[in-house]
């Protein structure tokens, strides 16, 4: 379990499950969306990213939530998503394990379905609708060219 934020009855999660980068959105408990990469995740720091594109401004929101490993595309499905507090349902956003009411089913493992085989160094919540640049990776890139 990488991130998640809300419960059962409404939530979304990203986590890694047989080696694959997963997103769940419970869409209220009605409806589970999973997008999966395509390709299993290597050993090895990686910078995880989910990102979601509305299209128009019906609600229900939907769109197509992309999932990357730095700014690489790896997967990609539409969803659709119910804007809300997830925590008036269910418990708040958690980093690292889901430990209450699991969003999904889908998790491998026992509660409190933590993350394992590795450490998150950081985990951040971006709404400013900017793509996501891996700032680190481009300077490596930069002083590889020299």
């Amino acid at each position: 379990m990488l991130f998640s934020h809300g419960a059962r009855f409404g939530g979304h999660a990203l986590y890694i499950k047989d080696g694959k980068l997963k997103y769940v959105y419970n869409f209220v408990g009605l409806q589970e969306q999973i997008v999966e990469s395509t390709e299993t995740i290597g050993v090895g720091h990686a910078v995880f990213s989910a990102t979601f594109a509305r299209e128009g401004d019906s609600m229900p929101a939907q769109g197509t939530l992309t999932l990357h490993v730095g700014d690489r595309q790896i997967g990609e499905g539409r969803i659709k998503t119910q804007p809300g507090k997830f925590s008036i349902a269910g418990e708040g956003l958690n980093i690292g394990k889901d430990s209450a009411e699991p969003v999904t089913d889908d998790y491998a493992g026992e509660r409190p379905w933590e993350f394992t085989g590795g450490t998150i160094a950081k985990a951040i919540i971006d709404v400013s609708g900017q793509p996501f640049v891996d700032l680190a990776e481009e300077a490596r890139m930069a002083f590889a060219r020299d």
